[in-house]
């Protein structure tokens, strides 16, 4: 059978096994596609299973979630925790409460998170969790309330060398610090089975800004690496959380010109860059629409989010040399891809898991757009979560520049071997190809060494 078949038929398996799970088959195929190269020059691939294998979670949970509202009614939501590979190490990946939770969610960001991680050279296997829960319009309470549910049936099921959660969309310091409080209460436990924690129970300066400082960092080495740089950029960045925060925040520090940010009701464009303490004083501390930052701002301007899909992202249609997709999954179309090509944008750069459509992602790769893949371009975050588990297991506490300069070390390692990879098995500079033969070889090659587990 060709290489090509082989992977065909473990999609069409794929998508027996998980229907309706689109994105979860989504980043099946993009992966499995990617690894041709790799599987046509070692059949060891094909003789130990290892795509059939690596598809599907070593063990997927999902359970039923009560708490009591401010009026004393009892609501129900359902939780997920998909332990999806240990093969180099314990399960690692955020937990994400939005209303859009489902177990193809999870399973999607599940099976990104293996190679991301093993990207990052650390010892960190893949997972993911999370709920249908939105945390927006709930009272201080409520919230906690959920959140310490949620960890009565979570906390059975992660230790912090089996499986190390961290926060995601919709889980901040505030849930971790109730999740955390809440373990600590069942178990009577004090120990590192949360990553995002507060400074003063166990976090890790540089932890809330990395996944945003990362994306940057690897940004600023694709240019590098073309004899360019950010400075002077004018770059579009989606989103106005923790990742799209940290994000403008460092290309200010290296003298780009960040000029959006958005939520899900509209987009923000400040021509002369958009005010960092403004932002902060909505989004990340008042927890407002950002429509408030116009009040902050009365020179920006606000652009709702079109009735019309087929209009694309107001983000991707301002003229930049730069994108940061940052927000959500497939946030960027073919729409959006066609008008960055038009508007002579030369990098995008992911920092959302997956935000580039298939489609765009191609058209983008064919107009010679520089492209920085997520698994590559947003492991900043959970590289710095290990960093804290390293810190929680030595009962010590590094600088914010020790923990900075490994961050920046890290992401400059996971462009190298990206790069380098995507070169030695013929894909150009395809640093998507790169990331996910490399990611995939080193989670494959365990596999293969620890037998049929």
């Amino acid at each position: 059978m060709s290489v090509e078949k082989y992977i065909d038929k473990v999609l069409k398996q794929t998508a027996q096994q998980s229907p309706g799970q689109v994105e979860f088959y989504q980043a099946a195929e993009e992966v499995l596609h990617s690894l041709k190269p790799l599987l046509e020059r070692d059949s060891r691939y094909d003789k130990y299973n290892i795509l059939e294998r690596i598809v599907v979670p070593e063990r997927t949970i999902i359970f039923r979630i009560n708490w009591v509202d401010d009026d004393g009614i009892i609501q129900t939501n359902t939780g997920y925790r998909v332990q999806f590979n240990s093969a180099i190490g314990p399960y690692k990946g955020g937990l994400r409460f939005h209303p859009s939770v489902n177990l193809g969610i999870i399973k999607f960001l599940g099976f990104e998170q293996i190679f991301k991680n093993s990207l990052t050279g650390l010892n960190i296997g893949g997972g993911k969790g999370g709920s249908n829960f939105d945390p927006k319009g709930k009272s201080e309470n409520e919230v906690m309330r959920f959140c310490q549910a949620f960890m009565i049936e979570l906390s059975r099921h992660i230790g912090e060398r089996r499986d190390v959660p961290a926060g995601d969309i919709g889980v901040g310091g505030r849930e971790l610090g109730y999740m955390f409080g809440q373990y600590k209460k069942l178990t009577g436990k004090f120990e590192g089975i949360l990553t995002g924690k507060g400074l003063n129970w166990g976090g890790s300066l540089g932890r809330t800004e990395a996944t945003g400082f990362g994306s940057v960092y690897f940004a600023e080495h694709i240019l590098n690496k073309y004899g360019d740089t950010l400075k002077g950029k004018t770059c579009t960045v989606s989103g106005s959380g923790n990742v799209a925060t940290y994000t403008i925040q460092k290309l200010y520090d290296l003298d780009a010109l960040p000029v959006t940010c958005s939520d899900s009701k509209g987009t923000i464009y400040h021509k002369k860059g958009v005010d960092l303490e403004a932002l902060k004083a909505v989004k990340e501390i008042g927890r407002k629409p950002l429509t408030e930052y116009l009040k902050l701002c009365p020179d920006a301007e606000y652009i709702p989010v079109s009735k019309y899909p087929e209009d694309g992202h107001a983000c991707w249609h301002i003229p930049c040399d730069c994108a940061f997709p940052s927000a959500t999954q497939n946030e960027l179309t073919l729409v959006d891809a066609k008008a960055l090509v038009k508007n002579g944008c030369i990098l995008v750069n992911e920092g959302a898991n997956m935000p580039t459509t298939p489609d765009a992602c191609s058209y983008l790769m064919k107009n010679k757009v520089h492209f920085g893949p997520a698994k590559a371009a947003n492991a900043g975050g959970v590289a710095t979560s290990q960093l804290e588990m390293s810190q929680n297991a030595s009962m010590s506490n590094w600088s914010f520049a020790e923990v900075d300069a490994k961050l920046h070390k890290i992401m400059k390692n996971i462009f190298d071997i990206s790069y380098e990879t995507a070169q030695e098995y013929g894909c150009g500079d395809n640093l998507l190809a790169g990331a996910n033969i490399a990611g995939f070889k080193k989670v494959a090659d365990s596999m293969i060494d620890q037998g049929a587990v």
